[in-house]
């Protein structure tokens, strides 16, 4: 049994929420760029192989009511995606029906793509639904990124996304790390479907982008194009050097 499995995020992540979940193991979505192992202390290949965690379901549903938790905003997840390839996610959808029936919302983060919208019929206006996408060379949108050999194809996360708005669902996007500038700055030039974007540069990996003139310029870009964003910390100080 996990002692809090839910838990206040530290450092970077807490711009994304005060609390957190992580359901499973690791990840096999195999993102060159992942930070998840190095925070785990697992090599790629055992960080790969992904169950879910021992008892997670039971875990967060006593720690809820242990704790009396009710009106927060739940992050489905930091070191693993809540809809990993060809596993089954069933405790994905127990556990978001634990956060629903406690009186708490759940913010959602994938790149899971259609696998998610089988648990949309639980969310409402008060959760968030997200992606993770980087920016792709147009010939990669509708097939697997080699950047991110098992994730699902960004096209399909994009058609999760608007399913999810159709729905009333809140939308957000995750442009972390950028990989492809100029699909990012079309992205919010042309997905009105996307209620907010989070938009962090490329760390601990080489990239040819100037972080500082991306920044301003995507700043830019969304004000002009009256979109709600915001900037990373670590893309935020490139902006102010």
């Amino acid at each position: 049994m996990i002692n809090k499995p839910i838990y206040e995020p530290k450092g970077a992540a807490k711009e994304y929420g005060d609390l957190a979940i992580n359901i499973y193991t690791g990840c096999n979505h195999g993102c060159y760029y992942c930070f998840a192992p190095s925070v785990l202390r697992k090599d790629r290949e055992a960080f790969s192989k992904v169950e879910p965690r021992v008892d997670i379901v039971e875990s967060v549903r006593r720690q809820i009511e242990r704790e009396k938790i009710t009106g927060k905003l739940i992050h489905l997840c930091f070191t693993c995606d809540p809809y990993p390839a060809d596993v089954d996610t069933t405790p994905t959808r127990e556990i978001i029906k634990l956060i629903k029936d406690s009186g708490n919302h759940v913010q959602i983060l994938t790149k899971g793509g259609l696998r998610a919208v089988r648990d949309f019929d639980l969310l409402d206006s008060e959760d968030n639904f997200g992606v993770t996408y980087t920016g792709y060379p147009l010939g990669e949108l509708f097939e697997i990124s080699p950047s991110e050999p098992n994730a699902a194809p960004p096209f399909e996360r994009l058609n999760s996304l608007g399913k999810a708005h159709k729905q009333g669902i809140k939308t957000w996007m995750s442009c972390e790390p950028v990989l492809d500038e100029h699909d990012i700055c079309n992205m919010i030039t042309l997905a009105g479907y996307i209620d907010l974007f989070k938009i962090g540069k490329l760390n601990y990996h080489p990239s040819d982008i100037n972080w500082k003139e991306f920044g301003i310029r995507i700043e830019r870009l969304c004000r002009s194009e009256h979109r709600n964003y915001m900037i990373k910390d670590a893309l935020r100080t490139e902006m102010n050097k």
